[in-house]
């Protein structure tokens, strides 16, 4: 199998265990073996966490889990980042993603989780927080180059300034420039897809297999 076969095997394991020590006592393992940290995000951690995400999906695992899996490949990037760097690697992106919960709401944990699976899923995250005007989210996606908007509501109330981002996008003809991603207690798949959104995630693990759909990764 070889020692990369060992390790990653091991590693796969220590996240779908939510295992934070074993995990990052196996990176360790594969810097000292001279493996490549790109080839442990392409065999190891993308499929893995793909497995995750549909265990997650299928209610095998709950959502305690899958963020213990999320902390997990924290740990690994924890120890391979300075590598990466070092060495001037390159570990290719899917995307750039602007996420937010929208004006008129301060609920964020939900929108904080898909954030964090989005990180560890290697997509550039810039996360501005909660009660977001409209047109800050355009006004960042437009100077970051975004190529997804995610956009969160829990309340009801806020849902107009969702249908007021969908439609100025619209307006504009940035629809194209910009997938715009909706998610949260209120919404539905069919008032996303009435609003023209272009993805709709019922959770965490949905949002980021959408996300990665819209971009074609």
């Amino acid at each position: 199998m070889g020692a990369f076969g060992e390790i990653k095997d091991a590693m796969s394991q220590a996240i779908h265990d939510g295992d934070e020590e074993r995990a990052w006592a196996l990176a360790q393992q594969t810097l000292e073996a001279n493996i490549s940290p790109i080839q442990v995000f392409n065999e190891c951690i993308v499929p893995t966490l793909k497995d995750v995400g549909e265990k997650f999906s299928r209610l095998e695992i709950f959502l305690p889990e899958m963020m213990m899996a999320a902390d997990a490949v924290k740990a690994i990037f924890g120890v391979l980042e300075p590598a990466i760097k070092a060495q001037k690697l390159k570990v290719q992106t899917p995307g750039k993603v602007v996420i937010g919960t929208v004006a008129g709401d301060v609920h964020d944990i939900g929108k904080n989780m898909v954030a964090s699976l989005l990180e560890v899923s290697r997509f550039e995250v810039i996360n501005l927080g909660c009660d977001v005007p409209v047109d800050t989210f355009l006004k960042t996606a437009r100077e970051e180059e975004a190529d997804i908007i995610a956009v969160s509501s829990l309340l009801t109330t806020s849902l107009p300034y969702m249908k007021d981002l969908l439609a100025i996008v619209q307006e504009t003809g940035e629809s194209e420039r910009f997938k715009i991603m909706v998610g949260g207690g209120p919404v539905t798949a069919e008032w996303a897809e009435q609003m023209g959104a272009d993805g709709y995630g019922k959770d965490a693990a949905e949002a980021v297999a959408v996300a990665r759909r819209l971009v074609g990764a």
